[in-house]
């Protein structure tokens, strides 16, 4: 019989065994805050993005005041696409950056980590992104999001799904 090697060797390994190890989690309510600030925020860019947008489409109508119902809605559809990019742009390189936090996380004095406590990657800090605006939300009653504040790590699903905690202090 061969003796077969023994397996990997997790000592040199951090292990991460309690979420107070890294920081202590940020709460429901001091999340709904951050996000509250950086919804305020996306909203003004979503403003600007869509007076451009209509305001080319009515500019390329005619000087006559006439416009086409299609060039609105190409203007419509323009603005929702940009507003989508920026959104994801703004929560991925913001949390992947040194502060680790968007706008309204860093006004209300949290960051987010990997559960290993590792700043994020851009990567997983698109992956965070998309599950909390797509996937999140398909959880009737905002259970997905309502998760921070009943799990002992105050997480959210997508945190849970994306392997990240939101902890208080820079």
């Amino acid at each position: 019989m061969v003796n077969a090697p023994p397996p990997p060797s997790w000592a040199g390994q951090h292990q991460v065994t309690t979420t107070e190890s890294i920081g202590p989690p940020a709460g429901f309510w001091i999340r709904f805050v951050a996000y509250i600030v950086d919804a305020f925020i996306l909203t003004l860019a979503l403003v600007v993005i869509g007076a451009v947008s209509v305001g080319l489409a009515v500019a390329i109508g005619g000087s006559k005041g006439e416009y086409s119902d299609v060039a609105i809605g190409a203007g419509v559809v323009l603005a929702v696409l940009a507003y989508l990019v920026i959104g994801w742009l703004y929560e991925a390189l913001l949390t992947s950056g040194p502060h680790g936090a968007t706008f309204g996380k860093q006004a209300v004095g949290v960051r987010i980590v990997r559960a290993d406590g590792a700043p994020l990657s851009f990567g997983r800090a698109t992956g965070r992104h998309f599950l909390k605006v797509f996937v999140t939300p398909m959880i009737p009653l905002a259970i997905g999001y309502l998760l921070a504040a009943f799990t002992s790590g105050k997480r959210a699903l997508h945190d849970f799904m994306a392997d990240t905690l939101v902890i208080k202090g820079r």
